[in-house]
């Protein structure tokens, strides 16, 4: 319950203040926020399958958003920031499809 109240505040507190983010974020943003919609579905996915650790959970979600930005930050550097964007979205995409099939099918029985 504490985590959907955290999640109206800080929705309300969005847009309310209507925050801006800095040009140098902005490549990054989407990548880590797929990394941690990755987490996130993982913890999820732990929790109905009675093996939810929250030491992991914290330590899978930074370091997905981190390594995702670096991956990210390393293409730029190397003048391929487009191409390993879309691979790190790809390999995030697939594992979000996975738990997320995982969870249906705990949640729906089927």
């Amino acid at each position: 319950m504490i985590g959907v109240i955290a999640l109206a505040v800080g929705v309300v507190l969005g847009l309310w203040l209507d925050p801006t983010v800095p040009d140098w974020v902005q490549p990054y943003l989407p990548i880590a926020v797929v990394a941690a919609l990755d987490a996130v579905l993982g913890g999820l996915r732990a929790r109905l399958d009675g093996i939810f650790d929250a030491k992991v959970f914290v330590v899978s979600f930074v370091s997905n958003v981190l390594v995702a930005a670096l991956i990210v930050l390393l293409g730029d550097e190397l003048g391929v920031g487009g191409q390993l964007s879309t691979a790190v979205v790809v390999v995030f995409g697939i594992r979000i499809f996975g738990n997320a099939s995982a969870i249906r099918r705990h949640l729906f029985k089927a």
